[in-house]
């Protein structure tokens, strides 16, 4: 059995963002609830060694909250995957408590151990390149701005760190060639190593209903994202075909990827991703717990 990535959910439910798309509300909590788990660290050994021997070499701390809620977690978390040797090691995160130096829940020395610990890229979950538009998606209604993106950018630079902007493409947002035009050079204006688009998606079966409907209601033309494909094959160039059918182009010297959220593929012998969940549980989907290993 091969697998892709490896998923590591830290922290819990908790999140300072208010997407309103929010895929873990749509998703089985799993054992994750608003408190933060004690970690089944036996079992984390062997999910990683299941992961090492189907020859994965990238681990990614995510969450169904925000990761960065709890950084001395996250410090854990790559300390103890440091015995396994990923060559990438990511975080997923909205990066908005990294850009926010007043709290100083993430100080200096919490990026430098992350770093040392073997962390490579952090992917900062965004909607747009116009803080406006993303303070809509992300800070919700309140009167609180959106983060500088472009000084996050440059502070993860600054600690050593290679940085993605995982687009979430809506309409009204990124939901066109143009605006992926833009968002593009957004990116390589800032110096950003990898930009993935991933039209927004929703689970066959929502735990959240109301989440479910606005999702709905802001996909983008199912059409696009084999427009968007087309496209960049044109005026770009195809430089790395994944194993899941999505495509790396070089564009201008810019990286971009157009993908998909798909996790199950029920007629291949290759797991997307390997899940694992503090309880000890590890999953190979989101969006179905039967989707058990161990």
């Amino acid at each position: 059995m091969k697998v892709r990535t490896f998923s590591i959910v830290a922290g819990s439910m908790v999140c300072n963002a208010r997407c309103p798309f929010c895929v873990a509300h749509m998703t089985p909590k799993n054992g994750i609830d608003k408190t933060v788990p004690s970690v089944n660290w036996r079992n984390f050994k062997k999910a990683c060694q299941l992961a090492r021997d189907g020859g994965c070499s990238t681990a990614m701390i995510t969450s169904k909250g925000e990761p960065t809620i709890f950084p001395d977690q996250v410090t854990q978390f790559l300390k103890a995957l440091t015995a396994y040797d990923f060559p990438v090691v990511e975080l997923q995160t909205n990066g908005i408590l990294i850009a926010d130096g007043k709290t100083n829940r993430i100080s200096d020395q919490h990026l430098k151990d992350w770093y040392e610990a073997g962390l490579t890229t952090v992917a900062v979950s965004i909607c747009h390149y116009d803080s406006e538009k993303n303070k809509q998606i992300y800070m919700g209604a309140g009167s609180k701005p959106y983060i500088d993106l472009p000084a996050l950018i440059a502070k993860l630079h600054k600690y050593g760190f290679s940085v993605r902007l995982a687009v979430v493409m809506l309409k009204g947002f990124i939901d066109s060639i143009e605006e992926v035009e833009k968002m593009a050079a957004f990116a390589k204006e800032h110096g950003v190593e990898q930009l993935t688009l991933r039209p927004v998606s929703k689970p066959d079966k929502s735990e959240n209903e109301a989440i479910f409907k606005w999702t709905s209601e802001h996909h983008v033309e199912p059409t696009l994202e084999g427009e968007v494909n087309e496209h960049l094959r044109k005026v770009g160039k195809p430089i790395l075909d994944l194993a899941h059918g999505a495509t790396v182009y070089d564009l201008d010297g810019q990286n971009v990827c157009i993908t998909n959220c798909l996790t199950v593929q029920p007629e291949s012998d290759e797991l997307r991703q390997l899940i694992f969940f503090p309880d000890g549980h590890v999953r190979y989907a989101w969006q179905y717990s039967g989707a058990i290993i161990f």
